[in-house]
């Protein structure tokens, strides 16, 4: 990266900058433990037998970051699969109740794009589809950042909401379902696609957001794996080629997840339990009335700080899938 000449081919670049990113997202965790490690042990030296209350006290409040760190480079160590470390497309969808799920995929979207900022990922919008009336019905996103595929994962599967509806007249609980799915961002797939034969290709004019170009022209682009079914669109470009070329990444990388998970009995497992957007196949239940709890019906992880979670606080859920999948691994 000091060659004067780097930034000449601003492509090659970016690649270089973000595999420095990836490396540091291992390497410095571990230099800051051992640094602080260093420094209390220093600090013990000093202390002796001269029991001085601040110093105790700062070596008290050192040892409980040092176990948060050594935590944080445990979960690290569980990140070892071969897309882990990629960046990834993070897609939600809204599923049975309606309105309600609508707005329930809406609060999602609020709550990844929190996470998401907490933990310093680029997300890039690629389509977003409002509901008909509220909320969102499906979104697509590119999320960039050091494992942001390993931990995003974690959250794949149907998410349940249990509240009194805002849209209910008579003001009932109600259940809604929304979906989260998650591919790698791959450039290296190997899968052999015959875009003219094997995919259908629609465009259209992009709603919402975007300007007079985007809403007036047919930039926006989907396709379609005809054998599959499998739908990937982009919207988020004013170019329709390079609306194409994103589309066209996703597709192939959702094509090639669907291939790894016949091979992977792990990752079979995730998507056939995924199932229906509906009762019967949540991996995760979020209780506003009458009790206040979010559980995961995965790992049993339990929390009453709605709030947070919907704030974005997930990592405490996030962690405890990884432990239970490195559980299952070595069984």
């Amino acid at each position: 990266m000091a060659a004067p000449d780097f930034w000449n081919k601003p492509d090659t670049a970016k690649q270089t900058v973000e595999r420095l990113k990836s490396a540091k997202a291992i390497v410095d965790p571990v230099r800051k433990i051992a640094a602080l490690h260093e420094e209390l042990a220093a600090m013990v030296d000093l202390l002796g037998e001269d029991h001085d209350e601040q110093l105790v006290a700062e070596l008290s409040s050192g040892v409980g970051t040092l176990a948060t760190d050594v935590d944080r480079v445990e979960v690290l160590t569980l990140l070892g699969g071969p897309n882990d470390a990629r960046n990834c497309y993070f897609n939600i969808q809204a599923g049975t109740g309606g309105a309600d799920a609508c707005d329930w995929a809406q609060m999602l979207l609020r709550l990844y794009l929190r996470y998401f900022e907490r933990n310093n990922f680029a997300v890039e919008e690629l389509a977003l589809r409002d509901g008909e009336e509220a909320g969102v019905q499906s979104c697509s996103l590119l999320v960039k950042g050091p494992y942001a595929c390993g931990y995003m994962s974690c959250e794949l599967g149907v998410h349940r909401l249990v509240r009194i509806s805002p849209f209910s007249a008579q003001g009932k609980r109600e259940t809604s379902f929304a979906s989260v799915d998650v591919q790698p961002e791959v450039d290296d797939i190997d899968i052999e696609i015959d875009w003219d034969k094997d995919v259908r290709e629609d465009t259209y004019r992009a709603g919402g957001k975007g300007g007079q170009h985007v809403n007036k022209t047919s930039s926006a682009v989907r396709l379609t794996h005809l054998e599959t079914g499998i739908v990937a669109q982009c919207q988020n470009e004013r170019s329709q080629h390079k609306n194409r070329g994103t589309a066209r990444k996703m597709l192939a990388a959702r094509i090639y997840q669907m291939e790894q998970a016949k091979r992977d009995s792990e990752l079979a497992k995730i998507y056939s339990e995924k199932g229906q957007i509906g009762w019967g196949n949540s991996i995760r239940s979020y209780f506003l009335y009458p009790e206040q709890r979010v559980k995961d019906a995965r790992t049993g992880y339990l929390t009453a700080d709605t709030q947070g979670v919907l704030d974005g606080d997930i990592q405490a859920f996030i962690d405890a899938e990884l432990r239970r999948r490195a559980t299952a691994r070595h069984k």
